[in-house]
């Protein structure tokens, strides 16, 4: 566990506004939604019970990471919603990992590592691992490779999308 993972300490970790100027686009729902000051250029946010709720549109998503495999209910239904970018830790060998990231559209690994921010605006320390956006869907996958600039972008499933097209 990072040192920003470390139990009994907040969640509460908001993207940096860089990273949206980066991505370029605007977002129809926050499903992880603050419900305070951050940079997410978006429409409408949910603030309390996302995984209870319907989604819609074009879905921007830094869920709360939490402990042990705590993302994966929020990546599960990220993928079958199919519409939108998600931000996670970029644990290769988590089983979650192994799971989902296959699933995206694309991959965006960004680097260096985010430093995120904290409510009060201040800036948290280099975290102990790396951060991916993940894309879910044609939309998606075209706003990461604009801002390739951020990391390295790769494609999952290209393979399995290049035999559908054969």
């Amino acid at each position: 566990m990072s040192a920003w993972e470390a139990a009994g300490k907040s969640d509460e970790w908001y993207t940096p506004k860089y990273i949206f100027d980066a991505l370029g686009c605007h977002f129809d729902l926050d499903v992880a939604g603050p419900g305070a000051r951050c940079h997410v250029p978006c429409h409408t946010a949910i603030t309390r019970g996302s995984l209870e709720r319907d989604w819609f549109g074009f879905v921007w998503m830094n869920p709360p990471f939490g402990g042990r495999n705590g993302i994966a209910p929020w990546l599960s239904k990220f993928f079958r919603h199919g519409n939108g970018i998600a931000l996670a830790p970029d644990r290769t060998s988590a089983p979650w990992f192994q799971e989902y990231a296959p699933k995206a559209s694309a991959l965006l690994f960004v680097a260096p590592k985010i430093k995120f921010e904290r409510p009060d605006g201040s800036v948290g320390r280099s975290p102990g691992c790396g951060t991916v956006l993940m894309a879910a869907g044609f939309r998606a996958r075209a706003v990461l490779f604009r801002a390739g600039r951020l990391g390295f972008v790769a494609l999952p499933n290209l393979g399995a999308e290049m035999q559908v097209a054969a």
